[in-house]
């Protein structure tokens, strides 16, 4: 999904919020705007007597006029805006009632003017005899045609009532509406654009402008020196898949053209798979695999580069009802060689031994017989669900599994169950616990030190060695010398490279 990237989030959000404004657009060209549409709006709503029922201020000074008309006491002025501000003209026959009607609530209609500079001719319909009256509260208006985009003003006088009691404006419209508009000062004009085209206008300039900054910012910040392209392939150790797994995302996420995959079946069967990768490649050029082994390769596989990558600790696992903390290296042979067939020989409860080991394509299985069974091979093996013997002729219970996630699973599930994994993952594990040997509890200084007996130098193999400047050389580099250090460590394995490590994985 290398596609999923910061800008074309981005990009493709502003493709589809650009199509969905220009459908929107469309649509409303076709429906909204073709109804018929009468707005109003009350542009003025002030006292002009002494009786300031509002409370805003003082009460106005009366002059001229005002002075003379009985009760006036508590007039208002009221200009009321009545504009067509729908897409069409509005002849007098799309009104469907006699007219409009304007509601003054809580107030007295006094006297009413009708203003219009710009269309004269709109004052016609106002003139004949009962074409616009007055009655309480209540101003009834003519069917009066109004062009789009054309209006007249009503500046109404009013008594007995304060300041902002509310004004209504009713009526009935072929295929349209009478609604009232937002107020704005005297004489404005209404918004050119609509509040949703504002919006659609501030997000497409938002996306736009995020847009640009994510391709100006990555163009100017190239990848890391050292960064490679292509694909690669980490196979072999299952003990070192987690530390392998993690190295390679951080990688893939420090130079984003690079893809690789960690597939581990097992040290063995990794150097076999990168030696039959390498018979296949064309003119015995470098295949783009990495094969991590626990310890040396063996031999007969003289094509085979390798790098030592770090110090791995491995321990013996035991199984939570197993209540024993240490065993000497003597004890483990003896439980391995079958002379021990119940934990209460060796100090611990009454639960019969199980061996749960790895197959034949396991490096931690050879470590463990080279450095704790001292070269000796583990007993055949007996059982297929390593709780049970195949046959009553067995004398110990011992199963082989795939890779370390099984073997830690089995004896975290079986009472009694012994087995060997990489040290990280075991700590990691829940119904199990580590054996200290011999007294000692693996740690970095331990390993630096030598004092832990379970311990071996993981190497990264090549078929040949790797052309400079490929992602197999860059990744190697990478692991070793690298930020996967850094990861390395925090897994309990001692880097080769590191000052503390450079010595032991030279022994």
């Amino acid at each position: 999904m290398g596609w999923l990237s910061a800008e074309n989030i981005v990009a493709v959000l502003t493709a589809v919020l650009g199509i969905v404004a220009a459908f929107a657009v469309v649509w409303y060209e076709r429906r909204v705007p073709r109804r018929r549409r009468i707005g109003y709006r009350v542009q003025m709503d002030t006292p002009i007597g002494s009786d300031n029922r509002s409370g805003q201020g003082q009460a106005n000074i009366r002059l001229g006029l005002f002075n003379d008309l009985p009760d006036m006491s508590d007039a208002t002025l009221v200009l009321l805006r009545i504009e067509n501000d729908g897409a069409e003209s509005i002849t007098d026959t799309d009104y469907t009632s006699n007219g409009l009607t304007a509601v003054f609530t809580e107030r007295i209609v006094r006297g009413v003017a009708v203003t219009q500079p710009d269309a004269e001719h709109l004052m016609d319909h106002f003139a004949p005899p009962g074409a616009m009256r007055h009655s309480d509260s209540t101003i009834y208006l003519p069917r009066v045609p109004l062009n789009r985009g054309q209006h007249y003003k009503l500046l109404v006088l009013l008594t007995s009532g304060g300041v902002g009691c509310h004004v209504r404006v009713t009526g009935g419209i072929r295929d349209g509406a009478v609604m009232p508009n937002r107020s704005t000062t005297v004489d404005d004009t209404p918004p050119l654009f609509s509040r949703p085209a504002r919006w659609i206008t501030i997000l497409l300039t938002l996306c736009v402008t995020a847009l640009a900054i994510i391709i100006v910012v990555r163009r100017n910040v190239p990848p890391p020196i050292g960064c490679a392209t292509g694909k690669l392939t980490v196979i072999g150790s299952t003990a070192f898949a987690p530390v392998a797994r993690e190295i390679a995302e951080k990688y893939e996420s420090d130079c984003p053209d690079s893809k690789i995959t960690v597939n581990p079946h097992g040290s063995n069967e990794g150097i076999q798979e990168l030696a039959e990768a390498g018979g296949e490649s064309a003119s015995g050029s470098s295949p783009a695999v990495i094969a991590v082994y626990d310890g040396s390769k063996p031999d007969g596989y003289l094509q085979m580069t390798g790098e030592r990558v770090a110090v791995s600790a491995f321990a013996l696992v035991v199984n939570d009802q197993v209540s024993t903390g240490n065993l000497t290296i003597d004890q483990i042979r003896r439980i391995y060689r079958g002379d021990v067939l119940n934990w209460n020989q060796v100090g611990g409860p009454d639960l019969p031994v199980l061996l749960v080991s790895r197959d034949a394509n396991s490096g931690t299985r050879d470590l463990f017989r080279r450095r704790i069974l001292d070269g000796v091979g583990e007993p055949a093996l007996t059982s297929l669900n390593c709780e049970h013997r195949n046959s009553p002729q067995d004398r110990v219970v011992r199963c082989e599994l795939d890779s370390t996630e099984r073997v830690l699973r089995t004896v975290a599930k079986l009472p009694g169950a012994i087995g060997y994994s990489e040290l990280q993952a075991a700590v990691m594990s829940k119904g199990l616990h580590t054996l200290r040997i011999n007294g000692q509890e693996s740690s970095i200084e331990a390993i630096g030190a030598s004092t832990y007996p379970f311990t071996e130098v993981e190497y990264a193999y090549t078929y040949g060695r790797p052309p400079a400047g490929s992602l197999t050389s860059s990744f190697l580099n990478y692991l070793t010398r690298g930020s996967g250090q850094d990861v390395m460590k925090a897994y309990g394995h001692l880097p080769c490279y590191s000052p503390e490590g450079f010595k032991r994985c030279q022994q």
